[in-house]
């Protein structure tokens, strides 16, 4: 199945996770009708200079960001990062994080979330 940019599913989420700004999902797969049944999010983020999603924690799935493009600061459970381009996030089962863009360009994110195993 091919999917061609543009196609995709667009979700806005202002003060996403308790965070700053509005943070643009474009949703490449649909969780319920497309992926398997361990993948809750499979999507490319884009968060305008300034704009950040909220700490937040992942109990029972993991996540996995990849920087596409731009420069961002990570709190990976309590450590600041610097990441930009070619970087990427684990975080998930018990811990925390949160992600803001610093830069003046858009922090691009590929996101995808596992759920645990039963």
């Amino acid at each position: 199945m091919i999917r061609r940019n543009g196609e995709y599913h667009t979700e806005l989420r202002t003060a996403m996770r308790g965070g700053d700004g509005t943070v643009k999902i474009e949703h490449l797969w649909d969780e319920k009708r497309e992926l398997q049944d361990l993948n809750r999010m499979f999507g490319r983020l884009t968060l305008e200079p300034g704009t950040s999603i909220g700490f937040h924690e992942h109990e029972e799935e993991a996540e996995v960001f990849f920087v596409i493009s731009g420069s961002g600061e990570v709190n990976d459970n309590g450590f600041l990062s610097n990441v930009s381009a070619g970087d990427s996030i684990l975080t998930g089962f018990g811990t925390s994080h949160s992600v803001r863009c610093t830069g003046t360009e858009p922090l691009v994110l590929l996101a995808v979330i596992t759920k645990q195993k039963a």
